[in-house]
């Protein structure tokens, strides 16, 4: 199995052996440094378990043991590690407020994760400034919030976005949550508002929505400026020499000027 961040590459091989390659600097690889691998590299074993899912977010790595335990590693400026604080993690940890549960699925956004349990509950965790984690609010969360779903319908499939999240229940609906400026909540407006996708749910408009957010208007503008709609790091601006970012919710200098894509330039 095989996920891909932002710069950097996860792989879990048939027995149970994760291994990481790419960009580091947040330890993301799980290697217990901050460095670059140009090529596959394992990681050391955890508690003995063998992994058998693995998911990247922008940069951090999720992984999962046959056992159903999830571990997560990397950057945790949000709280998307889940390990109830901000601290990043340079080898997999386990994500303890989820130990009596098994995980089944897991999905990492930009700045947040998702991670779905064998008997159908969805949890999500980080960055939340658009109601991507889907617990009704537009807080940060750094533990697992649960999902409410109308009529408590189980959860078959999720999938995060940069942005947003989707979820698709045993009853065959599709869910949608988070950051829908350019229309990927397919509600069929531009706006940030959990909804039901009627298009591609058997329950149609007479079903009951998500819990919103009061912060997250169900009433808000259609038109969107694009710079606003197209904006690559939102919120965000380089970091000048001796700044120091602020941490949560969307002020993150987190593209510091020695931060800059490598290039090799031929001469």
């Amino acid at each position: 199995m095989i996920a891909a961040g932002a710069e950097h590459t996860a792989a879990v091989t048939e027995d149970g052996e994760i291994y990481g390659w790419g960009w580091g600097r947040y330890g993301n690889l799980g290697l217990g440094d901050r460095n670059d691998r140009f090529v596959p590299e394992k990681v050391s074993s955890v508690e003995g378990e063998k992994m058998v899912l693995v998911a990247c977010g922008w940069r951090h790595t999720i992984t999962v043991s046959s056992s159903g335990s999830l571990y997560t590693y990397g950057w945790s400026k949000y709280g998307q590690l889940g390990h109830g604080d901000f601290e990043d993690h340079l080898v997999p940890h386990k994500v303890e407020a989820l130990k009596d549960s098994s995980t089944s699925q897991i999905s990492g956004g930009w700045r947040h994760t998702m991670a779905l349990t064998s008997d159908g509950k969805l949890y999500g965790w980080g960055w939340n400034k658009f109601g991507q984690v889907g617990a009704g609010d537009n807080a940060d969360h750094c533990s697992p919030a649960q999902v409410n779903f109308p009529e408590e319908q189980k959860v078959a499939q999720v999938a995060c976005g940069w942005r947003h999240t989707l979820a698709f229940t045993e009853k065959k609906n599709v869910f949608a949550w988070g950051r829908g400026t350019s229309g990927q909540l397919g509600h069929g407006e531009i706006v940030d508002r959990p909804v039901m996708i009627d298009a591609l749910s058997p329950d149609g408009p007479g079903c009951k929505k998500l819990e919103s957010s009061a912060a997250i208007p169900f009433a808000a503008k259609i038109w969107v400026s694009p710079s606003e709609r197209y904006a690559l790091v939102p919120d965000e601006k380089v970091a000048k020499p001796g700044d120091v970012s602020a941490r949560g919710n969307g002020a993150d200098a987190s593209v510091p000027e020695n931060d800059v894509k490598r290039m090799r330039v031929s001469s």
